[in-house]
C-alpha cells in the first residue's frame, strides 16, 4: 500500500524495461553488499567558494557522473551568491528516447515546490490587507463553495492561511481517490502533517478574493513582477517544445503532463533560472514588507523526526533541527538556518535550498525518479555543510543498498539476489539489512516496470522480516492481485486487515475482489 512517498501528484508507473548494466551480477552484489566501495567522501566544508569559477567548473565534471549513476536522463541547476543567480546550466537529455538536449530554457516541473511560490502570493494578499494570516477561512469562503467540499465537521472553522502554510490543518497530504469529502484527521494547529490538500483549498480561497483564476492572479501578482518569463501553473503552448518528459527509475520515458487547471500544491512550470529568481527575491525581500518576509522564514511549527507524511502515526519526538514557517522548510544547522523545500511528482523530481543571511543558494530540477538521489552531493558541493533536512525527507541515495539490489536484479532476478541476501548476518554495520521502507519501495518499483515475479519475492521477503508490520502484507497482496492470484491477495489483505484493522485500502481491494 505505502509506495515511493511524493508531494505532488499521482505516481506514474513505469513500462517494462531490462536495464543494460556492463558490470556482471557479482561484481553489482558485492558493492552492494561489501565496504560501501565507491562512495563518495563527505566534507563538511562551510558554506564559501572562494572561486565560483572553480565550482562550477567541478559541477560542470561531477554532475554528468552523478546522474549516469543515479539513472536521471536531464538535469538543470542554478546558483544563486550575493543574492544574485551567477549560473544555471542544464545537462543531459529531455527525452531518453528522442536524445533532445536539456538547455537553460527547458521547463520541468516543480512539483511541491509550487507551494513556496503560492505562499508568496498569499502573503502578498496579507500585505495588502485582503486576507489575514489568522482568519477562519470559512470567513471567506463557505466549505461547498467552488465545488471543494472540505465536509461540516465544526474543527473547519479551526483552518486558517497560517495553518495552511505551516502544514497544520489536519488534512491528508490527498485524499483517497474518489472521495468527494475532504476530511480533518486531527485538531488544527495540533501537529504537523504535510499536506497538499490544504495548499488546494486556500487556493480556491485566492481565486474568491482576488476575482481571478489562480494561474491568472499567479501570472500577476507573482509571474510577471519577477520576471518568472517561463513559469506557469497550467500548461502553455511554448512547452510542447521546451518541457521535459518524465522517466522511471531506469531512465525510460513515462510520459509528460499537461496540467489544464492550476494546483497550487503541484502544477507549477517553470526553468531552474526562473526559480531562482523567485529565490533571490525571498533573499531580498522583494515584494513583501520586511515583517512579512521575516514572518515567512520565522518557524511556525516544530517537525517529528519520522519525516513529512506524519498523518495518523505515532506522535514522533520533535526534530531540533527541522521546523516549518509559510510555505517553506525550515533547516537549523552550524551554517545557519536554511530555508528549502523538495518537490515529488513521481517520475519528477525537485529541490532548492538558500540562506537568507548568507545570500547563496541552489536550485536543481530532474526529470527522472531517482532525481532526488544525488540531492546530497549537490548540496555538498554548492553549499557545502551538513543538512539534516535532506536526511529528513528519507530518498535512496543513487549508491545506497537498496538502490543496488534494485540494480542487480534488474540484471540478474530476485530469488538469485534475495538468496544471497539472506545468507547476511542479521546486524552488520557494513552490510545494514534494508529496512521495511526501503524493502517496500524496491517492490514497488518492480512492480512499476511489470516485473511482477520480482516484485512478490521481494515483497514476500519483507513480510519474513517484518511478519507483524501490516503493510508487508498488503503490498504484497497487492502484487499478487496483479499476477491474477486472486486467492492469495485475498488471504494477504485479510492478513493485513487483522494486523491493522483500520487499513482501509485492503477494505477496498477486498470489495474489487468481490468480497
Amino acid at each position: 500500500m505505502a509506495r515511493i512517498h511524493f508531494s505532488g501528484s499521482v505516481l506514474i508507473l513505469a513500462k517494462t524495461s531490462r536495464l543494460n548494466l556492463a558490470a556482471p551480477v557479482l561484481i553489482t552484489l558485492v558493492l552492494m553488499f561489501g565496504f560501501a566501495l565507491g562512495q563518495r567522501a563527505h566534507e563538511s566544508a562551510p558554506i564559501h567558494i572562494s572561486e565560483d569559477k572553480q565550482l562550477t567548473a567541478r559541477l560542470e565534471r561531477s554532475i554528468p557522473d552523478l546522474m549516469g549513476q543515479g539513472d536521471i536522463p536531464g538535469l538543470s541547476i542554478a546558483l544563486i551568491r550575493d543574492a544574485e543567480v551567477i549560473w544555471a546550466r542544464g545537462f543531459g537529455v529531455k527525452n531518453s528516447e528522442t536524445k533532445e538536449a536539456v538547455d537553460d530554457n527547458t521547463v520541468f516541473e516543480a512539483a511541491s515546490l509550487s507551494k513556496p511560490v503560492f505562499a508568496y502570493a498569499v502573503l502578498k494578499l496579507v500585505d495588502s490587507g485582503k486576507l489575514t494570516l489568522d482568519t477562519p477561512l470559512t470567513k471567506y469562503l463557505a466549505s461547498k463553495d467552488g465545488k471543494y467540499d472540505v465536509g461540516d465537521d465544526p474543527r473547519l472553522d479551526q483552518i486558517t492561511a497560517r495553518r495552511v502554510l505551516s502544514h497544520t490543518t489536519g488534512f491528508p497530504n490527498w485524499r483517497p481517490r474518489g472521495d468527494k469529502t475532504l476530511k480533518i484527521h486531527f485538531t488544527p494547529g495540533d501537529r504537523f502533517s504535510y499536506s497538499g490538500e490544504g495548499f488546494v483549498y486556500l487556493a480556491k480561497i485566492v481565486e474568491h478574493i482576488s476575482g481571478e483564476t489562480l494561474d491568472a492572479h499567479m501570472k500577476r501578482a507573482v509571474f510577471e513582477p519577477l520576471g518568472m518569463k517561463s513559469s506557469s501553473y497550467v500548461w502553455r503552448d511554448d512547452y510542447d517544445s521546451r518541457k521535459t518528459f518524465a522517466h522511471n527509475s531506469v531512465g525510460m520515458v513515462t510520459g509528460r503532463g499537461k496540467p489544464e487547471r492550476a494546483n497550487a500544491a503541484a502544477s507549477l512550470h517553470t526553468t531552474a533560472n526562473d526559480y531562482a529568481r523567485f529565490v533571490v527575491a525571498i533573499i531580498k525581500g522583494t515584494g513583501l514588507k520586511p515583517e512579512t518576509v521575516r514572518l515567512m522564514l520565522t518557524p511556525q511549527i516544530s517537525v517529528g523526526e519520522a519525516g513529512h507524511n506524519s498523518l495518523n502515526r505515532p506522535a514522533a519526538s520533535l526534530s531540533p533541527a527541522i521546523s516549518w514557517g509559510l510555505g517553506w522548510g525550515l533547516e537549523k544547522s552550524d551554517e545557519g538556518t536554511a530555508f528549502w523545500h523538495w518537490g515529488d511528482n513521481g517520475d519528477t523530481m525537485a529541490y532548492v535550498m538558500a540562506f537568507d543571511k548568507q545570500k547563496t543558494g541552489v536550485v536543481m530540477f530532474a526529470n527522472g525518479s531517482s532525481g532526488l538521489s544525488i540531492i546530497r552531493e549537490v548540496v555538498d558541493d554548492t553549499l557545502g555543510g551538513q543538512h539534516p533536512a535532506i536526511s529528513w525527507i528519507k530518498y535512496e541515495r543513487y549508491d545506497s543498498p537498496a538502490r543496488l539490489m534494485f540494480k542487480a536484479i534488474l540484471k540478474s532476478d530476485a530469488e538469485t539476489v534475495l538468496r544471497d541476501y539472506r545468507k547476511r548476518p542479521e546486524s552488520s554495520g557494513e552490510n545494514p539489512k534494508l529496512t521495511e521502507s526501503q524493502m517496500n519501495r524496491l517492490g514497488y518499483q518492480l512492480l512499476g516496470l511489470k516485473r511482477v515475479k520480482d516484485a512478490i519475492e521481494v515483497f514476500s521477503q519483507n513480510t519474513v522480516d517484518f511478519p507483524e508490520a501490516f503493510n508487508t502484507w498488503d503490498s504484497l497482496a497487492e502484487a499478487l492481485m496483479a499476477s491474477g492470484d486472486k486467492e492469495s491477495a485475498i488471504r494477504y489483505y485479510k492478513k493485513s486487515l487483522e494486523l491493522n484493522p483500520e487499513n482501509t485500502n485492503a477494505v477496498q481491494k477486498l470489495k474489487e475482489l468481490g468480497l
